[in-house]
């Protein structure tokens, strides 16, 4: 049966049409939201299982490590540690007493004592507690040099009483601080008060240094009070110090002004033990005091050359002790040595001392201290493990100094040519040792095939040795020659803080006499400077001569200058 259907308006039938998009459309909606309610249900069944499974050792292990109640405790205390530290260094830095001393050591650095004792009247005002340090820095600036002029007096009374002020807080004092209130008195020309000041530093435990003694032994030589200036040097004997060349060369010049021969001699000697070659300074006070009336007045007219000669033997040579030979004026000039060590003025001919060889055995020892101290223990043992089995050399190389030696670079053909020479001057003609950095044997100029060649050649005849990563050769190639008593083949002059370790004694004349130096001529390359066949150092010959080397000259570049003093008249 056929539905009729009743006719509609054409507003009606618009209605039914919304009406039937506007439910399609909501039943698209419903579909989407049941699809997406489904995998949310599945999803959420799937972490619901996940957790009832049971964990893997390793994720409850992690899990532990990353989030235990003890690592967090852990890394609270260490933040609340290191916060505290970081407030702590701050409150420090920031301590009225630190400020103080940050200030005071700018004004130091500058020299500005007039702003450093306007902070010190500031500090003392605001109740600011002075320590040691303070107090020195303050006596430090007091005791400096000033400008001439009524300022002097006030800058010392200061001093005086900054040190005062430093006994009534009760701030002990040290041995920079009675060298300080000492240079105060030297300056206030009182070397008496200066040198009652070292005696009282030594009665309080502090041991004085040869800084301590200079404002007394100065001030005292300066104002020529001889007798006061030799209880000083006494007193340093006493405690220990040993003056050097500015010291010896103030007493000679006090002695030598009072007339006092026999210091004059004591003096001359000591400048032979101690410093060798002397400064121009000291130059011309020898030179005056040769030259003066009181020289020419003094000395032997005749002498026992049996003394003399035992003398000789018992200093070792190049001394007898015996006092001043001969009589009438000196004739004091400056002069060279030849080669041979003949004086171009007087022709008396130099000796070579030689070195006592238990010096030589302790010097050893102290040195392979040394070096086991500042180098790897076991790097350095190695070492003397290897020159027990390869050693003793008649030479040894710095390797480093040669091969660069007049060099923009590393030159292996430079040591190869050195090598030979000093090979062929071998008695046994072995090999010297060469000492090289591992550094210098593994890379650069050694990897190509000739010098890889050479260096394999050394190193089979046991005449290579290269040293660790990290350490100083210095150490190795000196020690090497030392232990072998035998020639050292370097340019360096051993001067800086490694060498200084080693002391002024016997350094000096072991150097002297093993030390091979190397000068660049054009047309011949690199030549051996062998050492000099007579000793470098003050000598009072036989017949009364004195030779004085001076430090003008180094006998490489040029010829060194020596003071050749002798006698018209020489009796014996």
């Amino acid at each position: 049966m056929l539905l009729r259907v009743a006719s509609v308006s054409p507003k009606t039938s618009l209605l039914f049409s919304h009406f039937f998009k506007s439910s399609n459309s909501l039943l698209q909606h419903s579909k989407c939201f049941s699809y997406l309610r489904q995998r949310h249900t599945s999803s959420l069944k799937s972490k619901i299982n996940a957790r009832n499974q049971p964990k893997s050792p390793i994720s409850m292990k992690r899990q532990a490590r990353h989030f235990s109640s003890d690592s967090a405790e852990a890394l609270l205390r260490k933040k609340s540690t290191d916060l505290s530290n970081r407030m702590s260094q701050k409150a420090r830095r920031e301590a009225p007493d630190m400020v103080l001393r940050v200030k005071l050591d700018q004004c130091s650095k500058n020299g500005d004592l007039a702003e450093a004792l306007r902070l010190y009247e500031e500090a003392k005002a605001n109740g600011v507690e002075l320590n040691q340090h303070h107090y020195n820095v303050l006596l430090y600036l007091c005791s400096l040099n000033p400008e001439e002029g009524g300022e002097n007096l006030e800058r010392f009374d200061k001093g005086f009483e900054i040190f005062k002020q430093m006994g009534a807080d009760n701030v002990a004092p040290n041995e920079a601080t009675f060298t300080n209130i000492s240079r105060l008195a030297a300056s206030k020309e009182d070397p008496e008060l200066a040198f009652s000041l070292v005696k009282k530093m030594k009665d309080s435990g502090n041991a004085p240094k040869l800084r301590s003694y200079g404002p007394a032994l100065f001030g005292f030589c300066k104002k020529g009070m001889a007798d006061k200036a030799y209880e000083v040097d006494s007193h340093m004997l006493e405690s220990g110090v040993a003056a050097e060349e500015a010291e010896l060369s103030a007493l000679l010049r006090v002695s030598s002004e009072a007339e006092r021969d026999g210091k004059v001699y004591e003096m001359m000697h000591r400048l032979r033990a101690a410093v060798r070659q002397v400064s121009e300074e000291t130059t011309a006070v020898v030179e005056e005091w040769f030259s003066s009336r009181k020289a020419a007045e003094v000395g032997a007219g005749k002498w026992d050359v049996g003394s003399v000669k035992r003398g000789v033997l018992e200093g070792g040579g190049g001394w007898h002790g015996q006092g001043w030979l001969g009589k009438d004026e000196w004739r004091v000039v400056r002069t060279r040595m030849n080669e041979a060590g003949v004086c171009q003025s007087c022709g008396e001919k130099l000796v070579c001392i030689d070195i006592d060889p238990q010096e030589t055995e302790n010097f050893g020892k102290s040195l392979a201290k040394l070096a086991a101290e500042k180098e790897v223990k076991s790097n350095f043992t190695q070492f003397q493990e290897w020159l027990q089995r390869h050693g003793p050399f008649d030479a040894v190389v710095d390797g480093a100094n040669l091969g660069l030696a007049n060099q923009r670079t590393f030159n292996f053909g430079q040591i190869k040519r050195v090598v030979h020479q000093l090979r062929q001057m071998s008695p046994s003609k072995k090999l010297p040792l060469v000492v090289l950095h591992q550094a210098r044997v593994r890379g650069g100029p050694a990897l190509q095939p000739n010098n890889k060649k050479l260096l394999e050649s050394w190193k089979n005849a046991g005449a290579l040795y290269a040293t660790p990563q990290g350490s100083n050769d210095d150490w190795y190639w000196l020690y090497a020659a030392v232990s072998s008593r035998c020639l050292l083949v370097t340019n360096d002059e051993m001067r800086d803080h490694l060498f200084n370790l080693l002391g002024n004694s016997f350094f000096p004349r072991w150097k002297e006499k093993h030390q091979v130096r190397l000068k660049y001529a054009t047309e011949h390359g690199l030549t051996l400077h062998m050492p000099p066949p007579y000793s470098i150092v003050i000598q009072e010959s036989e017949r009364g001569q004195w030779h004085i080397p001076t430090v003008t000259g180094d006998d490489l570049e040029a010829t060194r200058q020596w003071i050749c003093a002798t006698r018209a008249r020489r009796d014996a």
